[in-house]
């Protein structure tokens, strides 16, 4: 395989022939880390090496236990967020339901000649649970 390397401004390049097995331990860094295989020779070429602070296998074992920990507190939320929603949708239903009920009651006070309630509270809540 061929790679070219271009600089930002100019006109030099280089071309440099690498073989099918660097290009595929290339691609398998890049993958490994999660950059691109272009990001990974860059880094190589200007040196820009970072070495791990710590034991690795010490800190990929810390990491493990915690993403392990992670999908155990997961598990145990799941039902409450599931139950949160249920009772957010219920909340929304009830203030349609009351929305509509006090657009009725307003229309009966018009029918009767008295004087319709501005409950700006009221409309306040009604409108919070409409749009969360």
């Amino acid at each position: 395989m061929k790679l070219i390397i271009k600089p930002n401004k100019g006109f030099g390049k280089i071309e440099v022939e690498i073989n099918e097995e660097l290009w595929g331990e290339i691609e398998r860094l890049g993958e490994r880390y999660g950059v691109s295989p272009e990001s990974v020779i860059e880094i190589a070429l200007r040196g820009e090496f970072r070495e791990p602070k710590g034991n690795l296998e010490e800190l990929e074992r810390k990491a493990k236990e915690l993403e392990e920990r992670t999908w155990e507190l997961e598990k145990e939320y799941a039902p409450l967020r599931f139950k949160a929603y249920g009772l957010s949708e219920d909340n929304r239903i009830l203030a349609i339901e009351l929305s509509g009920l006090i657009a009725e009651n307003s229309q009966l006070k018009r029918f009767l000649r008295m004087k319709p309630e501005r409950n700006l509270e009221l409309r306040k809540l009604i409108s919070y649970y409409l749009q969360g």
